[in-house]
């Protein structure tokens, strides 16, 4: 008889004075008006929030048709909320003097919040090399956590690293990114901020900034120097020597002027012109020939030349 009574399981309050239909709609995803003096930044959220011309039509979007696409939220301990996705949203509001926003509230551990906050931004259309660095990074480690609690069921023999690989691997499938270049963009986040900032503002292209990143903190600073005054762009070979150098113990400030100082192809000034704006002048024989920068040289010192003469009749 205890045997049964042990077996038998109680319907709890709940249960019995609420319909099923009613515990499932606590249950399911509600959307809700919340303050938005409620919902605090998520802690180092990597993606910028611009006041920009885009900000500026979300702004207007949203004072004639209000928040179409509801934020996503997670409850904090003390009634306030931490934004998961819709900061930019969010900002709008505040520029558009509203006062709640529509939100979608779901009960997350950090992890599973990093894992939802990266993913919901990381398809955006302009994404800075910064942002992805700082995005893949977070969403690794996070990756990393869950991992650990998996290899709580696992064998004892099971290889941390083996499982770094593979979240490394399943992150750049994700995303559309080879596990190489995945590991780059981490590398930036090894950089000073100055010189991310070059990275972003596509001033240092993203190849020599990964090599850049391996320098000490002081040679980066040596670097974004020169950068800042002598408008020296690192080339990737000049970045793989600098890193090469700093490996072996042997990199100072004298060596990285003189790197650096060194021409290199991209840096000798030339002049684009658009195809259509030049084409209807040059003759078709000069076309066939391929001499096409010849005749424009000429053009140029026949011009010159012309100006020359003007200016001494002038002078007379």
């Amino acid at each position: 008889m205890k045997e049964q009574e042990q077996k038998m399981k109680l319907p709890k309050l709940d249960d019995l004075f609420t319909s099923q239909a009613q515990r499932d709609y606590e249950k399911a995803e509600k959307v809700e008006e919340i303050d938005i003096s409620k919902i605090s930044d998520f802690p180092n959220h990597p993606f910028k929030v611009k006041d920009d011309d885009k900000m500026k039509e979300m702004v207007k979007s949203i004072k004639q048709y209000g928040v179409i696409l509801p934020v996503i939220v997670r409850p904090k301990d003390d009634g306030t909320y931490e934004m998961i996705s819709g900061h930019r949203r969010k900002r709008a509001c505040e520029l558009a003097g509203v006062k709640q926003i529509r939100s979608i509230v779901k009960d997350l551990s950090d992890d599973e919040a990093t894992i939802l906050m990266v993913d919901s931004n990381i398809q955006r259309e302009e994404i800075l090399p910064s942002e992805k660095a700082f995005a893949y990074k977070m969403k690794l480690e996070a990756m990393k956590h869950q991992g650990k609690r998996i290899d709580l069921l696992e064998e004892e023999t099971s290889d941390p690293m083996g499982w770094k690989l593979e979240s490394a691997n399943k992150l750049g499938k994700e995303v559309g990114e080879s596990m190489t270049n995945i590991r780059r963009y981490i590398r930036l986040t090894h950089l000073i901020p100055e010189l991310l900032e070059q990275v972003d503002l596509k001033r240092i292209a993203f190849r020599p900034a990964v090599e850049l990143s391996y320098l000490s903190e002081d040679n980066q600073y040596v670097v974004q120097n020169i950068f800042e005054f002598d408008e020296v762009t690192p080339s990737l070979s000049q970045a793989i020597r600098l890193k090469k150098l700093e490996q072996e113990g042997k990199l100072t400030e004298e060596k990285i002027e003189e790197i650096l100082g060194q021409e290199k192809p991209n840096q000798k000034e030339f002049i684009k012109i658009h195809n259509e704006r030049i084409d209807k002048y040059i003759p078709q024989k000069i076309k066939e020939s391929g001499k096409i920068e010849d005749f424009i040289i000429q053009c140029v010192e026949e011009h010159n030349k012309r100006e020359r003469l003007k200016q001494e009749r002038n002078a007379r």
